[in-house]
């Protein structure tokens, strides 16, 4: 527990700062140091390449979670297809994979399906834990193959900020993780619409903003340089938060 606060605390120091500093070029290059750092020392403190996050009993759940961020995708085609039980919905898997899959609702639920109770971890400095339960994502990419010299895996969203889709993304390793899960259940029922209905990835070792919701699609690259801002996500793009996220 004092190892995880540890960490803890040293991703809220480097978050609180950026907001002040962040803009400065010498300060962008620190940040990007750190965070390998923060990766590297991250992994190496559990058992394997990445360590299990803590899972918890039901009695342990929170009696409401939250929503943060999007609580919805302002859009006629997302309210329709909310009404309608997202009849139409697909998860779009591309990018360096043998076979690309366009995955129904259905198919996500007929998949071996992972059931877990995490806790969610906000940058903004609140917390959660919830029952999730989806497929793990390795068996997805395992259905579409992976090619040689993929790193990276981009998760696309439904829903917009300020004129840009919201998008984030992780290593291969996390993807593969045995954690990270598409999850379309919350508690036991339909995943609600504020936290991110019908799909959001679950990406346990990481903070709460590495979690997207109102997923849409996975992209396997070589390379996160050239995909929007190219800093790997929405709000890393806009500069103050780390790409690597762990806690």
């Amino acid at each position: 527990m004092k190892r995880r606060n540890f960490l803890v605390g040293i991703g809220a120091a480097f978050l609180a700062g950026c907001k002040e500093i962040g803009d400065s070029k010498w300060f962008e290059a620190l940040v990007d140091t750190a965070e390998g750092w923060h990766r590297g020392i991250h992994r190496s403190l559990g058992v394997g390449r990445i360590p299990m996050a803590p899972e918890y009993e039901r009695a342990d759940i929170s009696p409401f979670f939250r929503g943060n961020g999007s609580l919805t995708v302002d859009t006629d085609e997302y309210r329709a297809a909310l009404a309608a039980g997202f009849p139409d919905w697909r998860l779009e898997v591309t990018g360096m994979v043998d076979t690309p899959l366009s995955l129904s609702l259905e198919d996500i639920r007929d998949l071996p399906q992972r059931t877990q109770i995490t806790r969610h971890d906000c940058v903004e400095g609140w917390s959660a834990i919830g029952e999730w339960t989806g497929p793990q994502l390795s068996d997805i990419l395992a259905m579409a193959g992976v090619q040689e010299g993929a790193q990276f895996a981009v998760f696309t969203c439904a829903d917009n900020l300020n004129g840009q889709d919201y998008y984030e993304s992780c290593d291969m390793d996390d993807a593969m993780h045995p954690q990270t899960i598409v999850a379309h259940m919350l508690n036991g029922e339909v995943l609600p619409e504020i936290n991110g209905a019908p799909l959001r990835l679950r990406l346990e070792r990481q903070l709460g903003y590495k979690h997207p919701k109102y997923l849409t699609g996975v992209r396997l690259v070589a390379s996160l340089d050239d995909i929007a801002g190219g800093k790997g996500g929405y709000w890393e793009d806009r500069g103050g938060y780390q790409w690597y996220a762990g806690i």
